[in-house]
């Protein structure tokens, strides 16, 4: 047992030495291929993982995980940090490249949330070099049950993560979709034991429980948890409930030579069960509470414990059949390991590259992969999960599977649009579990979902911008008549809790607010609105209504069509035309209050009205009628000389990377489409020029490649299409906007219907501009496609120029809306 799992470490561990020190290189190669010739033929990746690093966005803010996870898998097994306070962790998400202490190994994760410290985190499962003589509680610290480890001992590719500790202890983790395998290694003759520390969630806990059955060599338990952004100063309080149980059951190959639970600071050694909550405070409120359980194990003449654990959200039972169903009995790391990179390779040739240097290509393979690992499984094997109403459910007729984690307010704007072009089966069971959820929730459809959690995180309505796109993509499996119907009402009925503060300004209960005035006003009025901000909570409903009007039309319901296309230019009603930055440039998105006076003082680089944006930034989230923005603002001429500004400072330079209130800001999503507004504005090359400048500058590989919270795949997702020369164009739409390609060729595979071919073969460092496009062998003068490409698929030939073409889709006649 001892040489064969050493022998697959070191295997894993080659591999994954090569792949870094093949991304090392590839970080410093100057540029693509050799020719442009040479690009047009390359071949894409037979193994697409080989280019994929999961370590890129582990720091800089990007809030990724390293841990292994399969596509929408219910587990990510990954590090859960320590900087010293055992009640918070070293980052968002459980793990940042610069927080190099552990204290565990846990569950549950999620991808580039922006709360600290995020969410799940569930079970963080330690080996611990040493004798347990005193509650690991009792550590708030995390001076003692915790451990020091190297990046030079850390390796991570799609589906695995192995890491050896200071202690001499090693962990090597592989998964299924809801189950996992893990061989951990201990220095001989040393005391070797497993915590289960059951209570310890990112976020707290309310219960938790261990059972230790030495007979049949198993650890269970269950934790009691939720709290997403329950620490946050805006709104948070709000949050630090439960709304969803995480069971677990873990079997080993040996028996253990020692057993014991703790909860709070009490140690019972021998003990078999235990249990205890933490709470949802943090510091000295919530140190020293918890509980959980340990395994201790004989290392005289075996090192090495090979362990096998399965999860549910739904029982005991679920977690062990989970666990049967999708990992063989005798199934080692390395077996579970290939199974897991042959599921990542399945779903990373959805688009297939060719050309571009090896940097270039883990760029973009680790920005798909970061963009599929959401939706999330929460149903079992058997098709149960847990619903918002608290109650076991099982999937609708014809459903594949139940999904979570929703981060609308972040997704709406490029992750659903790229899950909707490369999965729509599960883009569509994943509007079928949004609306189930809503149904389950007395048919409120909440802006934040996780695992069963109404969070209602953020702003606007973005499950009707998501639901609506799906639609217009061509998604059809699921109730979208009934999913209209209910976004619809909750778009038009007032509800109850829409007049409530409750979790405001960041987490307001109304998922509608206050929608009777919004309704009369036209606005939301920011002394009334019961909402994060006004200006933001209007132009958040306009895009919602705008998609839902498209999404009618579509289904020829034309007066429901009317109606919401009506509401969606309602942005209008907060444009002030008066509003000034005091240096000659009128004409911002402004806050109202009911009476229909503006909120002053006003300044473009304030937030006040808005959400985690300025006015500067939020002036131009109007995707949806950039025509009707720019006419407001005296023309397309007017509003391109006014983006410049916003991308550029004063002397020209390029200000991209964020940091000033007045311009672009690549780290959050009321600004992400702003690049590409030069399109519908006659100056595609400004586009071209902007986009390809975001990214060499702002993305890139290593730690640092993301430029903020990868928010569920929302800015890996930007990179993905951008890099294809392609963006959505708004949401409740099929249309795509034209850039210029990084990569000679590409195909995105489109199961059961024509693939989309986008060629460009003088694609390299210098050819970042649009000289013509070609769609289907016929000359094509227009920045944007129609839906009709997603339907029937195509090829997009692209000639690129080392200069800017400006007469190429220039003709008012044929700019984007």
């Amino acid at each position: 047992m001892v040489l064969r799992s050493i022998a697959g470490s070191r295997r894993f561990g080659r591999r994954a030495a090569a792949l870094a020190l093949t991304t090392a290189l590839a970080a410093a190669l100057p540029g693509p291929v050799s020719s442009a010739a040479d690009a047009a033929t390359a071949a894409a990746p037979a193994r697409p993982t080989a280019y994929v690093d999961p370590l890129i966005g582990t720091a800089n803010g990007g809030n990724t995980y390293p841990g292994a996870n399969l596509p929408y898998g219910m587990i990510g097994w990954s590090p859960t940090s320590t900087r010293g306070d055992q009640t918070s962790t070293g980052a968002a998400n459980g793990y940042e490249y610069g927080a190099t202490r552990l204290r565990g190994l846990s569950l549950t994760h999620v991808n580039g949330a922006g709360c600290n410290p995020g969410a799940a985190g569930d079970v963080p499962i330690m080996p611990f070099v040493g004798d347990v003589t005193s509650s690991p509680s009792a550590d708030t610290t995390d001076a003692v049950y915790a451990a020091n480890f190297s990046h030079a001992d850390e390796r991570a590719v799609p589906g695995r993560y192995s890491v050896g500790l200071d202690s001499g202890a090693r962990a090597d983790l592989a998964v299924s979709q809801r189950a996992g395998v893990a061989d951990f290694t201990f220095p001989a003759d040393k005391p070797a034991n497993l915590l289960f520390r059951v209570s310890n969630s990112l976020n707290g806990s309310e219960d938790a429980e261990v059972r230790i059955d030495q007979a049949r060599r198993k650890v269970t338990g269950s934790v009691l948890t939720g709290a997403f952004c329950g620490r946050r100063a805006n709104g948070g309080v709000n949050n630090r409930k439960s709304y969803y149980r995480l069971y677990f059951s873990a079997s080993f190959d040996r028996a253990f030579s020692s057993t014991g639970t703790w909860k709070d600071g009490t140690l019972s050694p021998g003990s078999t069960t235990g249990g205890g909550g933490e709470g949802y405070a943090t510091g000295a409120d919530r140190a020293g509470r918890g509980s959980g359980g340990y395994v201790g194990f004989d290392t005289g003449s075996d090192n090495d414990v090979h362990m096998r654990l399965g999860i549910s959200y739904v029982s005991l039972a679920g977690a062990e059949e989970n666990l049967r169903e999708e990992i063989a009995p005798r199934a080692s790391v390395e077996k579970v390991a290939e199974a897991g990179s042959r599921a990542w390779d399945r779903e990373l040739r959805s688009v297939r590259v060719g050309g571009g240097s090896d940097a270039q290509r883990t760029a973009f393979y680790t920005a798909l992969y970061h963009s599929l690992q959401q939706p999330n499984l929460v149903s079992d094997r058997d098709g149960r999960y847990p619903g918002m109403d608290g109650k076991a459910h099982r999937i609708e007729r014809g459903q594949g599977a139940q999904y979570s984690n929703f981060s609308g307010w972040d997704q709406y704007r490029a992750q659903i649009q790229l899950l909707a072009l490369l999965k729509p089966r599960v883009a569509g069971d994943f509007a079928q579990s949004l609306y189930n959820f809503a149904e389950q929730n007395g048919g409120v459809w909440d802006r934040w979902v996780h695992i069963n959690g109404p969070t209602h995180v953020m702003t606007g309505d973005p499950t009707a911008a998501t639901l609506a796109t799906f639609y217009a993509m061509g998604v059809r499996n699921f109730d979208y008549r009934g999913a209209f119907d209910s976004l619809a009402k909750q778009a038009t009925v007032p509800h109850p809790d829409g007049l409530s503060d409750a979790g405001c300004p960041g987490q307001c209960t109304g998922q509608r607010p206050n929608l009777a005035q919004y309704m009369t006003s036209g606005y939301a009025a920011q002394d009334v609105c019961h909402c994060w901000g006004g200006a933001a909570e209007t132009l958040e409903d306009s895009v919602a209504d705008d998609a839902l009007g498209r999404w009618a039309k579509l289904l020829g319901r034309d007066e429901q069509a009317a109606h919401f296309a009506d509401r969606g230019g309602w942005w209008r009603n907060v444009y002030n035309p008066a509003a000034t930055d005091g240096a000659g440039t009128d004409g911002y998105i402004q806050a109202r209050n009911l009476d229909g006076s503006w909120v002053t003082p006003f300044s473009p680089g304030s937030d006040r009205g808005f959400a985690q944006g300025t006015s500067a930034t939020y002036t131009w989230m109007v995707p949806q009628d950039v025509q009707g923005l720019a006419e407001a603002m005296g023309g397309r001429e007017v509003a391109a000389h006014r983006l410049d500004g916003f991308f550029h400072k004063a002397d020209g330079s390029w200000s991209v990377k964020g940091g000033d209130a007045l311009r672009y800001d690549p780290t959050n999503e009321p600004g992400i489409h702003a690049p590409w507004l030069y399109n519908a504005l006659g100056q595609p090359w400004k586009t071209q020029a902007t986009v390809r400048q975001i990214v060499d500058t702002v993305y890139g590989t290593g730690p640092t490649g993301l430029p903020g919270n990868d928010d569920l795949g929302t800015m890996s997702a930007w990179y993905v299409f951008s890099v294809l020369g392609i963006y959505p164009q708004t949401p409740g739409s099929a249309d795509l906007l034209l850039g210029a390609p990084l990569f000679p060729h590409a195909v995105i595979d489109r199961p059961g219907r024509t693939d989309i071919v986008i060629d460009a073969p003088a694609a390299d460092a210098t050819h970042a501009y649009v000289g013509g496009v070609r769609l289907n062998g016929r000359t094509h003068d227009r920045s944007w496609t129609d839906g009709g490409l997603l339907r029937t698929g195509g090829t997009l030939k692209v000639t690129l120029a080392t200069e800017p073409n400006t007469t190429w889709a220039t003709a008012p006649a044929g700019l984007p809306r």
